[in-house]
């Protein structure tokens, strides 16, 4: 018997993955191929589009192959990728001019802040966030003005801008359509949420020319055939959505009061909130509204909070340090410990988001003496990745005005069973893991693809496939739980305060 699956791609920071999904949600076949990315200076983060392309395509070629050797039927494909990262690229050649900007990129931060007195009020109320920290069309207009083959390339009109997701969809559909979905577009800074428009003034006061952005798709919709020549065969490519907005959808997150808590790169947290735009937009600079997901012409919106460096942070405390073997050691040696004995670590390796925006901020580790252990060391830093979360969680829920029911987790490090119940702990709210949420993108794209009758009926038929999970639940009292999100926030203000003299001695 032929099973029938949809060809799900997720195009990440640190990788990029595909498999084939069915329609009991399970994800299969899956290939992973890393990527690398590029920090040449402080503040600037890179990498190359060009690699992100052929990785992908050698990861789906793979998938395709085994499913032909296996008797599956790929119906349909979909794509999850990482958001605000941008390609500009030579649409004659196929290939990227240029390194991608990573969305953890700073480098224009300060010229993006000049600009906030005059439009953070405008842009917050329409876009759902302040002027921010980075910005594709500011990227892309320096460029213009500065790289001698982006500007050829844009005279001649042959060249192509867009996040990751507008790149790839180019990239493997037969006729190169040119496109950005509701969730990409509201990471990139400039889409208006209630309009399924751009902000048009904002980009063009950027110096970003408005002949270069793609038609604006919801995130399930038809985005033509792949191309046969690149993936040898000809199917529709049905979804394209930002990866944590996949993964919301993909670890079942649906109803307003749920939020999920991806652990990639960095750990995001998204409450949803219904079709409703938030009670207290605004709130902080690092609490985003964005679209959630949009289908049927309807958007489902969210509040999302992220830190920017954990599991780069696991990766930095292993590879570049050498403190610990792998990050499931640190799991492991956390676990043997009951705390981290006033050790505390601070995840903000490229500034911090929560409560303000500092991309100045940097990581920390304090609080350790002659006696510290390297299990403590290693709780510490799982705790502050915790603690991070939390952070998020308070400030989603203060700008929805709606409280957090349960959280789903999902990611890499969501198997830490000592992270999740630190979580528990320090929210106060259940943290549920499905099984193998570490695919909830790739799951929630196919879900998103495939959930109008190819292999669901529904989104809620789709995430009623994939059962309860696991269940941990808060162990540490109200009063515990204060004092200990006390001390953490106590230590930002601190180094906060540190920064702020700083400035004012130069």
């Amino acid at each position: 018997m032929t099973i029938s699956a949809i060809l799900s791609i997720d195009a990440g920071t640190t990788g990029t993955r595909a498999a084939w999904v069915t329609a009991d949600g399970l994800v299969h076949a899956l290939e992973y191929r890393p990527l690398r990315v590029h920090t040449p200076v402080a503040g600037v983060v890179e990498q190359d589009a060009n690699a992100i392309l052929e990785k992908t395509l050698d990861a789906c070629r793979t998938v395709i192959a085994r499913a032909a050797g296996e008797g599956v039927s790929l119906r349909a494909m979909a794509i999850a990728t990482q958001r605000a990262t941008t390609v500009l690229w030579d649409t004659t050649t196929g290939r990227a001019l240029v390194p991608a900007m990573v969305w953890q990129d700073s480098r224009y931060s300060d010229e993006l802040a000049a600009m906030g007195p005059e439009w953070n009020d405008r842009l917050i109320a329409t876009v759902g966030r302040p002027t921010g920290v980075r910005s594709p069309y500011l990227w892309a207009a320096h460029h213009l003005r500065e790289s001698t083959e982006v500007a050829e390339a844009h005279r001649d009109g042959r060249l192509g801008f867009g996040t990751v997701e507008t790149w790839l969809l180019w990239s493997l559909s037969r006729d190169h359509i040119y496109a950005a979905t509701s969730t990409n577009a509201t990471s990139a800074g400039a889409y208006v949420l209630d309009a399924h428009d751009y902000e048009y003034e904002w980009i063009a006061a950027l110096g970003f020319p408005l002949d270069l952005l793609p038609a604006l798709h919801q995130d399930a919709d038809d985005f033509g055939v792949t191309s046969a020549a690149l993936l040898g065969i000809e199917i529709p490519i049905l979804a394209a959505a930002g990866d944590q907005h996949a993964g919301t959808v993909g670890l079942g997150c649906l109803r307003k009061g749920q939020a999920m808590c991806v652990h990639g790169t960095g750990s995001f947290v998204d409450l949803v909130i219904g079709p409703d735009t938030p009670a207290n937009p605004g709130l902080y600079d690092g609490a985003l509204t964005l679209v959630g997901w949009r289908r049927h012409n309807t958007s489902v919106f969210t509040i999302e909070t992220f830190t920017a460096t954990t599991g780069s942070a696991l990766d930095w405390v292993c590879g570049t340090l050498g403190w610990f073997e792998s990050s499931k050691q640190i799991s492991e040696l956390a676990a043997t410990v009951p705390s981290a004995n006033g050790v505390m670590f601070i995840p903000a390796l490229t500034g911090i988001r929560m409560p303000v925006m500092e991309p100045h901020m940097k990581a920390s580790l304090s609080g350790f003496s002659m006696s510290t252990t390297l299990p403590e060391i290693a709780y510490a830093v799982l705790e502050g990745i915790a603690h991070s979360v939390a952070s998020s969680a308070e400030a989603d829920e203060q700008v929805a005005g709606t409280s957090i029911t349960e959280i789903v987790v999902g990611g890499g490090m969501s198997a830490s069973d000592p992270l999740i119940q630190m979580q528990a702990d320090l929210i106060g709210v259940p943290m549920r893991r499905l099984p193998a949420s570490e695919g909830a993108s790739l799951r929630g794209a196919a879900f998103l693809a495939g959930s109008d009758g190819l292999l669901w009926d529904s989104l809620e038929e789709a995430v009623a496939s994939m059962g309860e999970g696991d269940v941990f639940e808060p162990r540490i009292s109200a009063e515990e739980r204060q004092e200990r999100r006390r001390a953490w926030n106590a230590r930002i203000d601190a180094e906060l305060s540190l920064i702020q003299s700083s400035a004012h001695s130069k």
